[in-house]
């Protein structure tokens, strides 16, 4: 049965604040004159997280759903999960922690209205410590600077998609961090509002130094996807042309000496030559590999997103 509005709410040893959410999005969600759900994805807590969803349920399974996972999968995993069950037209996602606040949801209807698919919240004003603030902070620029998507704030849970945008991609890994990136890729229009960000009341940060350095890595990946997914030749082909392009002159230069009668053989220049050039084909072969590859999946991924039909 489909739903105006579906709230993902991934949600790991969360207990003390799962029933105030709760009753704060029912307070909004009620004044707002739309049908809704509440679908909360408890990602392996152990600390009785899902019997209190199970009474929200009980109590009003009209509104409440969950879907609880045999351990900790992370929360690229949760939002998947939760993306694969949402029934909603419009999915908004927010953390279970009481630091998004609910009474922005009307404002970010407002904007999904005004012609875009996906908005993404921007934590102006933060309540964390400097050792969460900093770290991502510099992530932000890094992302920004690198994949051309000009956000504020990449890591900041509350976001608000069509249903168009979280069918089009797929989230894994530490990704969720970058579906604003991803959704550009398929041209879908992004944006971003200021949100207010609460203290935590209670429980504990699941944020960590690993998380930073996992996400950096997905970062590369991203830049793959959204650059050279379709063309892997541009990407290899460009570093082994440079390589090749480099030990070709190395050995052009060994070549004259040769011919001046000057002996190469012991020289250490020789064997970098030769390597740089071997690398280089190397690099050239895996680039048309890469697109042959790419060939074969085609129907597995369109290059296109489709806005509106007429038929």
């Amino acid at each position: 049965m489909s739903v105006d509005l579906t709230i993902v709410i991934p949600a790991y040893n969360e207990r003390d604040n799962l029933r105030p959410l709760y009753e704060q999005l029912t307070k909004v969600l009620a004044g707002m004159g739309r049908s809704y759900e509440l679908l909360f994805v408890d990602d392996g807590s152990n600390d009785d997280s899902f019997e209190l969803l199970s009474q929200l349920h009980a109590a009003d399974a009209a509104h409440v759903r969950a879907v609880r996972f045999r351990g900790n999968f992370g929360k690229s995993a949760a939002l998947s999960a939760g993306f694969a069950e949402a029934r909603g037209q419009i999915v908004f996602t927010m953390d279970a922690d009481l630091q998004d606040d609910p009474a922005e949801l009307p404002a970010f209807l407002a904007k999904i209205e005004e012609g875009y698919d996906l908005v993404s919240g921007w934590k102006k004003v933060r309540h964390d410590p400097i050792g969460k603030t900093l770290p991502s902070k510099i992530f932000n620029w890094f992302t920004r600077k690198l994949t051309g998507v000009n956000l504020h704030d990449f890591n900041c849970g509350f976001k608000c998609y069509r249903r168009e945008v979280i069918e089009a991609i797929q989230v894994y890994g530490e990704m969720h961090r970058f579906v604003p990136a991803l959704a550009a890729e398929y041209r879908f229009r992004v944006a971003e509002i200021v949100v207010q960000h609460h203290p935590r009341r209670a429980g504990k940060s699941k944020y960590g130094i690993e998380r930073f350095t996992r996400g950096a890595a997905d970062l590369i990946t991203i830049l793959f996807l959204t650059r050279y997914f379709r063309r892997p030749a541009h990407l290899f082909g460009a570093a082994g042309f440079g390589f090749s392009g480099l030990g070709l002159l190395t050995l052009a230069y060994l070549a004259g000496l040769w011919f001046a009668g000057r002996p190469i053989g012991t020289r250490p220049l020789l064997m970098f030559g030769v390597l740089l050039t071997v690398v280089g084909i190397q690099f050239i072969s895996l680039g048309l590999l890469g697109e042959m590859m790419v060939r074969v999946s085609a129907g597995n991924r369109p290059d296109y997103s489709v806005r509106d039909r007429l038929s």
